[in-house]
C-alpha cells in the first residue's frame, strides 16, 4: 500500500487495516480510505502538500531523511531534521508536518508504517522491537555513517521488493520479514545509546505542552476554552488563534482526539466490562 501525497487528517490503524480518516479544519470527517496491510513503505520527495495539522494513528511510523531537510512537530516539540536523521513516532502520538519556506523543496525521505501486530511478530517473543519508540525525550536519532548506511540499505531493499514483480508471494513476504527484522533489531540496539539521541535542532512549544498535560490529567471532566486559556495565562482569543497556528487544529478537535485516544487504549487493554469507562470519555463536555 502506498501513500498518496500525504494528504490525510487523522490516521488510524488496527492490526489488519490502515484507515485514513480525513477531516477538515473544524474536525469534521470528509472521507475514509482503507487499505489492508501490516506494513507500508514509500519514498517521498519535496515538501508534503498535506499532514499540516495534528493527527495520530495506532501504528508506528518512521521517517528517514535521504536528502535535504525536513521538519515535523511531535506533541509539543518541533524537530528540524537533516540528511541521515530518523524520526520515530509512537502509536497514538499527536504529530504533523512543519512547513519551512524553501527549506524542503529538495527533501527526499523514506516513510515506513508498521502495525503493532507485525512488529510483535517480528520480535517473536525474544525482543520487544517497539522499544525504540518508547520513553524517549527526543524522537529523532542520528547514527554514525556506517550504522546509518546499514539501516538505509535495509529500507532501500524493502522499497525494491515493493516495486519488483515476484513470481512467489511467499518469497516476497519472507524477504520483507527478514529485512524488517534486521532493521528493527539494529535500530533498537542503536537507540539504546543516548549519544545518538542528542544534538538535533529542537524547538519546544510550552503552550501546547501545558494544554496537553492539563487535558490528559482532566479528560473525564468538563474542559472549556476559558479554562485552558487560564492555564497558560493568556486571553481566550489569543489562545484560540495561537493554538491553531501551532498545531493546525482547533482546541475542540484536539480535545476530542485526546479522548478518542484514551477510549481506544482502554478498549484494547481492558476486559469487555471496561466499556463503562469508555462511556465516561464520550459523555464529557468541552
Amino acid at each position: 500500500m502506498r501513500r498518496n501525497g500525504e494528504n490525510m487528517g487523522i490516521i488510524k490503524a488496527d492490526d489488519v487495516t490502515f484507515e485514513y480518516i480525513r477531516r477538515d479544519e473544524e474536525g469534521n470527517v470528509e472521507g475514509i480510505t482503507t487499505a489492508v496491510d501490516h506494513v507500508s513503505l514509500d519514498i517521498a520527495q519535496g515538501a508534503p502538500t498535506g499532514a499540516m495539522a495534528f493527527h495520530y494513528h495506532d501504528f508506528y511510523e518512521i521517517i528517514y531523511v535521504l536528502e535535504g531537510e525536513y521538519s515535523s512537530m511531535v506533541e509539543d516539540k518541533t524537530y528540524h531534521m537533516k540528511k541521515g536523521d530518523f524520526l520515530l513516532i509512537d502509536q497514538n502520538v499527536m504529530h504533523k508536518y512543519h512547513y519551512v519556506e524553501k527549506k524542503h523543496d529538495s527533501s527526499r525521505r523514506i516513510i515506513l508504517w508498521i502495525s503493532g501486530q507485525m512488529l510483535g511478530g517480528l520480535g517473536g517473543g525474544d525482543m520487544n522491537l517497539a522499544g525504540c519508540f518508547k520513553g524517549k525525550k527526543n524522537c529523532v536519532c542520528h547514527f554514525p555513517i556506517y550504522y546509518e548506511e546499514m539501516l538505509q540499505g535495509f529500507l532501500l531493499k524493502l522499497a525494491m521488493t515493493q516495486m519488483q514483480e515476484s513470481g512467489s508471494s511467499g518469497a516476497k513476504r519472507t524477504l520483507d520479514r527478514g529485512l524488517l527484522t534486521m532493521f528493527f533489531v539494529y535500530l533498537n540496539i542503536l537507540c539504546a545509546r543516548e549519544e545518538y539521541l542528542t544534538g538535533h535542532e529542537v524547538v519546544s512549544h510550552p503552550l501546547v505542552e501545558q494544554v496537553s498535560a492539563y487535558i490528559d490529567a482532566h479528560l473525564t471532566e468538563t474542559i472549556t476554552v476559558e479554562l485552558l486559556a487560564a492555564q497558560v495565562h493568556v486571553s481566550k482569543y489569543y489562545f484560540l488563534r495561537k493554538f491553531k497556528e501551532l498545531t493546525g487544529v482547533t482546541v475542540h478537535s484536539f480535545l476530542i482526539d485526546k479522548r478518542l485516544i484514551r477510549a481506544c487504549e482502554i478498549l484494547r487493554s481492558s476486559p469487555p466490562e471496561a466499556a463503562s469507562d469508555v462511556h465516561r470519555y464520550s459523555c464529557c463536555q468541552g
